[in-house]
């Protein structure tokens, strides 16, 4: 699908522009306390010309033909680029946790990583205190992986999904 830079696009958030859009495909978890699965999923990046970038992203457990079993977890945030090509991101879940990232935008090729530097979580939420993510554009696809420290667990990968632009 052809992508187009906006317009209005902030300057600080020229160097990702390749994300703004909808993404969608599949993915597979795993984590030592749990079992493996597959997953589906939408991410959505936009922008109104102000310094962030909107995201939202939402998914839903299938079965290992892709059938829809149920919806799984939802996070929304704000990517911040900065003028040194630094990243910060605000982001909560629909599972009692915030958290606050930072990472850096790759100078030359469409990839940013970031760690997460606090988490605060509500009195109900599961234990999880971090975690690494990183996400690149890999032959037209957004590629990501996320590794997570949770349940007493030391950071292991835990997601990883591969996302077709949509519009």
């Amino acid at each position: 699908m052809p992508f187009e830079i906006p317009e209005n696009i902030h300057p600080q958030c020229a160097r990702l522009a390749w994300l703004i859009g909808t993404w969608a495909g599949n993915g597979h978890g795993e984590y030592s306390t749990i079992e493996p699965f597959h997953y589906g999923q939408e991410l959505i990046f936009q922008q109104d010309g102000r310094p962030f970038i909107h995201y939202l992203s939402r998914s839903w457990l299938v079965d290992e033909e892709g059938n829809y079993i149920r919806e799984a977890a939802q996070e929304t945030g704000f990517l911040r680029p900065q003028e040194d090509g630094g990243l910060e991101m605000v982001l909560s879940h629909n599972l009692g946790i915030t958290e606050i990232w930072a990472g850096e935008i790759h100078p030359e090729q469409p990839r940013f990583e970031m760690a997460t530097d606090a988490v605060a979580r509500t009195a109900t939420a599961k234990d999880y205190s971090g975690g690494t993510r990183l996400y690149g554009l890999v032959n037209g696809d957004l590629l990501y992986a996320f590794d997570m420290a949770a349940m007493g667990q030391p950071l292991q990968p835990h997601l990883h999904a591969q996302l077709v632009r949509q519009r």
